[in-house]
């Protein structure tokens, strides 16, 4: 080197990072009920990926954030580009009251629009395609008849449980402005209690392959449920 040169220094390597990965939960594999409860971001709980053409059922109590949950996370379509189902019997209340008997009471036409729900779900369930349902916890029947579907098609059946405070689901329905009454919050709380228990025993209702458990910060965090 000449006397006067001025020497410089190496070269630093540098590495471009790109964002990283989606952590990705698969329910069913594995671990039969996966709990994301009680972290401020637990791993895995960005996105719930489930199989093509499995049916998953969302409970929890009202107002606790089911409809909102599945419009913000639940795609329009598959992994395969086929349609995935949403079906939630508050947007077919939501049309009604939008309709001509938008006057009414709803009690009045309340029949009919459960009517309107279920012939929808009973299409969403013979399409073959993947489906979400919303749940309110009480009814039984419908999630026998979900996971009877899935075991005569061969398909998977699966719960995502919201479990959240009782107080927070009713600052929830406040802040919808629609609300239920006292004897029934009561009676979707034993309900959806029950449900909840039993799958932190890991004792599934009959026909089910898996459990997800949220609470709100969870459910605030989950980005996608996906279907491949």
């Amino acid at each position: 080197m000449p006397p006067d040169a001025v020497p410089t220094a190496p070269p630093v390597a540098t590495s471009r990072k790109g964002p990283a990965p989606r952590a990705v939960v698969r329910p069913g594999r594995g671990a039969t009920v996966v709990d994301l409860r009680g972290g401020e971001r637990p791993a895995g709980a960005a996105e719930l990926r489930f199989p093509a053409g499995d049916l998953v059922v969302v409970s929890g109590l009202p107002g606790s954030g089911k409809s909102t949950l599945m419009h913000r996370v639940v795609p329009p379509l598959d992994g395969r580009g086929a349609v995935v189902h949403r079906i939630d019997s508050q947007d077919v209340r939501e049309r009604w009251e939008r309709g001509r008997l938008r006057r009414l009471p709803y009690g009045l036409y309340r029949p009919l629009v459960r009517a309107a729900h279920y012939l929808a779900l009973g299409r969403a369930l013979r399409s073959g395609d993947s489906v979400v349902v919303h749940d309110c916890g009480t009814l039984a029947w419908v999630r026998r008849w979900i996971a009877r579907t899935a075991l005569r098609g061969g398909r998977g059946a699966h719960l995502v449980l919201l479990d959240v405070p009782p107080g927070v689901a009713l600052s929830g329905q406040e802040s919808r402005g629609r609300g239920v009454s006292g004897y029934a919050f009561a009676r979707h709380r034993r309900a959806v209690g029950r449900l909840v228990g039993a799958a932190e025993e890991a004792r599934l209702p009959k026909g089910f392959r898996s459990a997800v458990l949220l609470d709100r910060r969870t459910t605030s965090a989950l980005e996608t449920l996906a279907f491949h």
